[in-house]
Formats: structure tokens, C-alpha cells, sequence
């Protein structure tokens, strides 16, 4: 079997499992959705009519069958708190999430894989001591805490930022970035330390290593060698760890969206949790599952790409 087509099969089994615990879940979880549906003066032939109109009387392994067939074609259910299909309420916090997710992700590469790479080159100089020391610092902030000092020291004294609500891009090219800025910076900055040690660490085992020296032996200049060949060798790995940080994007703009008032899918979230609407959680959590799997299997493949001595094992 090759390396593909085992990615391929862990893909299935990974989503079928999810599917499975995020169903079971909510088949234990205090609360009846037709009794929320219809009011609590629902009478007990009302809650048997829609019971059989959703399919709920149905045995759990048929209740499962038909949910898992339904997101297979793209159809959630339908939501108990807006009575419109969980697909379409996704679709349409959709833009919010992804605008906010990959403009976090940016600002992670283009500063802590730049700035991972020359504190290498000055490991344990004064300025490389004080940044690793802020990157502590900034994996142990909490986002909604860091989110509210910007809003504060930012937001309230800079007019181009936003401290609530979210303009499209296709309203205001400015107004978007900024809406998301702030927030994307928010996520951002606990990821950067993390990504930032990681390049710093993986750049310099790669700088003590025998072809390092091999190479520099013939006289190669020392910006050709971290370039061509160092940096090149050290993202291999780190592509493994950019797969975690997506995910803990993703993770964090569930938050981060509360705080400034985002109409993303993570206040969504939020609020169809509190609404006890389980099909719209449910498709939600099967979104974000399904996101961050494909983004890994990805990774993984192209991690493969890179180097081909994955695919033999």
C-alpha cells in the first residue's frame, strides 16, 4: 500500500470516528430539541408528529446512517434556533473565518520563520536570550486577555482598527483589514513563539550537522549555505508543526471571534451551544473536524513531496 493511499484510508477512519463521538455525544447531552422546537406547551402528539417528521424515531444506528449520509452531500440538518439548514448558516459565517484564520497564518510565517532563522545564526547573543524569553511569554498569554489589552492600547487609540463587528471585502478592502487585523494579530502572536522556537531550534541542529561543515569547506559562501540548503532542509519538519498551528488557529478563532464581536463560525459556536440547537453544533464541530483533517493530510503530503524517504516507509 503506498504512502498516499495509507494517508487516504487514516483520512476516512479519522473523520468516520469523529463523526461517531460527535453523534453519540449529543445523544447523551440533557436537553430534548423537539421540546425546544415546539415550545414547552407542546402536547405529547405534537413532539410523536415531528419526532417522525425528523426521523428521531427512529433506531440510533438508522438516526446515524441517515446524519452521516446527509454530510456526506453537504446537508447538516436543519437548525433548531433559525429554522434554516446548518450548511447554509456555515456558508454563510464562512468568509469571516477563513479571512481571519489565513491572515493569521501569514503574519505566523512572515515573522517567525524569518525571525527563527537569524536568532539561529545568533544563538545565545544577547538579543536571541531576550527573544526566546519573550516567546515564553507570548505561548502563555491567553488570547481573550490579549485580545482585550489590544483592543485597549490599539483599537480605542488608532483609528484604522476595529474593536467590533466585521466589514466584507467586497464592501471596503480597508474596513476588512480593519476588522480582522487586530483579532488575526491576537491569534497570531501565542503561534509565533511557538513557531518561532521550533524554526530557531531545527535551524541550528541543522547548522551542526557534517554536510553543513562539508559544504562550507568549499568555500560557499555562509548566506548560500543557510538559504540553499540549511533553510531548505530545516522547513521540511516545520511543515509537520505548521499542520498543529492550523489547528490551533482554527481553535483559537472560536474565542477570538466573542471578543471582537466577529459573526464568524467560533461565535456561532458559542451561541448554538448556549441555544441547545444540536444540529447546528453538530455541523459545526463537523466543519472544523473536517478542515483541520484535510489541512494535515495535506501537509502530509506534501511533507512527503519534500522528502521522498517518507513515502518508503
Amino acid at each position: 500500500m503506498t504512502y498516499t493511499i495509507r494517508r487516504i484510508v487514516l483520512l476516512v477512519v479519522t473523520l468516520t470516528l469523529v463523526s461517531l463521538i460527535t453523534f453519540s455525544v449529543f445523544q447523551v447531552i440533557p436537553g430534548d430539541p423537539i421540546r425546544i422546537m415546539l415550545g414547552p406547551d407542546a402536547d405529547e402528539e405534537q413532539v410523536a408528529t415531528l419526532e417522525k417528521q425528523l426521523g428521531l424515531d427512529k433506531p440510533l444506528y438508522m438516526q446515524y446512517a441517515q446524519w452521516i449520509g446527509g454530510v456526506a452531500k453537504g446537508d447538516f440538518g436543519q437548525s433548531i434556533r433559525f429554522s434554516k439548514p446548518v450548511s447554509e448558516l456555515i456558508v454563510d459565517r464562512l468568509p469571516v473565518t477563513i479571512s481571519l484564520a489565513l491572515m493569521s497564518v501569514i503574519i505566523v510565517a512572515i515573522i517567525a520563520i524569518p525571525l527563527g532563522v537569524f536568532m539561529a545564526k545568533r544563538q545565545n547573543k544577547p538579543s536571541d536570550v531576550v527573544f526566546s524569553s519573550l516567546t515564553q511569554v507570548g505561548m502563555a498569554i491567553p488570547s481573550f486577555w490579549l485580545g482585550m489589552l489590544l483592543i485597549l492600547y490599539l483599537g480605542m487609540t488608532i483609528k484604522f482598527f476595529s474593536i467590533s463587528g466585521y466589514v466584507p471585502w467586497s464592501i471596503s478592502v480597508k474596513g476588512a483589514l480593519g476588522s480582522l487585523l487586530l483579532p488575526a494579530i491576537t491569534i497570531a502572536i501565542p503561534q509565533i513563539a511557538v513557531m518561532f522556537r521550533y524554526v530557531r531550534n531545527t535551524v541550528i541542529e541543522q547548522l551542526q550537522l557534517d554536510y553543513v561543515r562539508t559544504i562550507r569547506s568549499k568555500g560557499i559562501t555562509e548566506k548560500y549555505v543557510l538559504f540553499k540548503h540549511v533553510l531548505r532542509n530545516s522547513m521540511i519538519p516545520v511543515l509537520t508543526v505548521f499542520g498543529l498551528i492550523f489547528a490551533e488557529v482554527v481553535a483559537g478563532t472560536i474565542i477570538v471571534e466573542q471578543v471582537f464581536g466577529l459573526p464568524g463560525i467560533g461565535r456561532l459556536l458559542i451561541s448554538s451551544i448556549g441555544s441547545r440547537d444540536f444540529p447546528l453544533v453538530q455541523g459545526i464541530i463537523m466543519y472544523i473536524t473536517v478542515v483541520v483533517v484535510l489541512v494535515n493530510f495535506f501537509v502530509d503530503i506534501l511533507y512527503s513531496i519534500l522528502d521522498p524517504r517518507i513515502r518508503m516507509t
